[in-house]
């Protein structure tokens, strides 16, 4: 069975070894390896090694880590299928899906490459006589981030290649369920040239979680993943001193207008609802169908999803893939039932679906509710998985209310052929993340993700100019070089003049 060990200061490491987590393959339902789980004083180590490391790291030059992270990219870019085939193992997602997630990973390495741009400050002379002003960013020390099963490749490349191109030393906490993209990830970035004790990766469950939280020599906390876990890492490590920027869950919802291209809209409805079974924090879980568009809309959703191809991620032609767990496909199954009960109407019911010579896989077929009132708890809770709710509401400025009134402000998006209820819409919606007639508003590399209210806990967003400023600390620098006047005592207020 394959083992899957920690990375500190370098090399491979079983650490304290006392307690592994089993890996498994979700289309098989068999298990197909086991992660050590790390104790505090792996931690400590971890942390000691890149704390070690960040004394000289700190002082590189720009032009190296640009072209560490240049080579770094040259092997990720040449390894993408070798880096998908590993996530689709342990998370279920299709290669294709995976593929996708690596690209998006790839263009932050890219966009970490510019990273003498980014780090410029900006300067003024003669603030006032003989003096000028100016700022620099300097790095925080070692930065950890806490990674979810979801994007096991993407979502750590959108932390560490920008924490690191700005001069900090990382340690990663991946998801225990799907680890091993993260070990292609420290190999290659030591291939790459990076020294020893830059990039660490300690494995584990709440135990690593904590110690690493509130360890004293980490400066920052990265995070993604559920809301209540985002709100624990904020406060616990902002009480530690840390700087975090947590991101949680969310609760999307597309708004289809009654004038909206209604191919266009079911197309995107089930794009966004069903890719990578759900398991997106980014995908569409709540259409709000406004006026007559609901009974177009369902019977367009309804003849897609009945097309999809489910399977094992890794077989040529399949759309969809498992649940990453089979406690994660219980407890989808249980909103399921729990939405019949509570009075949806189950259009397309996903609970029974089994895949030939992968009865043992987990497998939840694509699933879709009509009649969803605000007050069931397949709306008000995040599923995270293939189960598609569609509200029905008679007016746009009801809909807009009703995700203003949500909770969280992840992502959104309103489809329509009116250019006015578009801007109405952009304008109004309380939410981070906006797409027009675009299902999935994930920004490009060059701004940054972040949602708002409890999708969001911390002043910044992640990667992008938000990333490097979380990276980074600002310092103001105000000099005067001696002139030949002295001037002698002045126990007055300066003033600029």
């Amino acid at each position: 069975m394959k083992q899957i060990h920690h990375w500190i200061d370098g090399s491979f490491t079983a650490g304290a070894a006392n307690r592994t987590g089993p890996v498994y393959n979700p289309a098989t339902g068999r298990q197909t390896g086991e992660v050590v789980l790390g104790t505090s004083g792996d931690v400590d180590v971890a942390v000691g090694a890149a704390a070690r490391a960040y004394e000289s790291w700190q002082h590189s030059s720009l032009s190296q880590r640009q072209n560490i992270m240049f080579a770094f990219r040259e092997l990720v870019s040449a390894r993408k299928r070798e880096i998908a085939e590993t996530l689709t193992a342990e998370h279920g997602k299709t290669v294709d899906d995976a593929m996708g997630e690596v690209q998006r990973g790839l263009e932050v390495i890219e966009f970490a490459c510019n990273i003498a741009h980014l780090l410029k400050g900006e300067y003024s002379e003669q603030v006032s006589t003989g003096v000028d002003t100016y700022t620099i960013r300097q790095p925080l020390g070692v930065v950890v981030g806490i990674t979810p099963f979801n994007f096991p490749a993407m979502v750590p490349m959108w932390m560490y290649p920008i924490s690191i191109a700005c001069g900090n030393t990382f340690v990663l906490k991946p998801s225990e369920k799907d680890p091993s993209t993260s070990q292609l990830a420290a190999e290659m970035l030591a291939e790459a040239g990076l020294p020893d004790g830059v990039f660490n990766i300690v494995h584990g469950d709440k135990e690593a979680v904590d110690s690493l939280i509130t360890h004293p020599d980490v400066a920052a906390v990265s995070f993604v993943g559920s809301t209540p876990i985002a709100r624990y890492i904020y406060e616990t490590g902002t009480k530690h001193g840390k700087r975090v920027q947590a991101l949680g869950g969310a609760k999307n919802h597309m708004i289809v207008l009654p004038d909206a291209d209604i191919d266009l809209a079911a197309d995107a409805a089930v794009s966004a609802g069903y890719g990578s079974a759900g398991e997106r924090c980014m995908a569409i879980s709540a259409v709000v169908a406004v006026g007559d568009a609901g009974d177009r809309l369902i019977d367009g959703v309804q003849s897609r999803i009945e097309k999809l191809n489910v399977g094992p991620g890794d077989q040529p032609g399949v759309e969809m893939g498992p649940l990453v767990t089979k406690q994660h496909l219980d407890r989808v199954r249980g909103y399921v039932d729990a939405g019949e009960k509570e009075g949806a109407l189950l259009i397309a019911d996903g609970r029974n679906f089994v895949v030939d010579g992968y009865e043992e896989g987990f497998f939840l077929g694509p699933t879709l509710f009509d009649r969803v009132e605000p007050d069931m708890s397949i709306y008000t809770d995040e599923i995270f998985g293939p189960v598609l709710s569609t509200v029905r509401m008679e007016h746009f400025e009801e809909a807009i209310d009703l995700i203003n009134d949500n909770p969280y402000g992840n992502g959104t998006a309103v489809f329509t052929n009116d250019g006015g209820a578009a801007r109405k819409f952009q304008k109004e919606i309380q939410v981070g993340m906006v797409g027009i007639n675009v299902p999935i508003p994930v920004p490009l590399s060059f701004y940054s993700f972040g949602g708002w209210k409890n999708s969001i806990f911390g002043s910044h967003a992640i990667y992008g100019p938000e990333g490097v400023h979380f990276n980074t600390r600002q310092k103001v620098v105000i000099s005067r070089w001696a002139d030949p006047i002295h001037r002698g005592v002045d126990l007055g207020f300066p003033t600029h003049n």
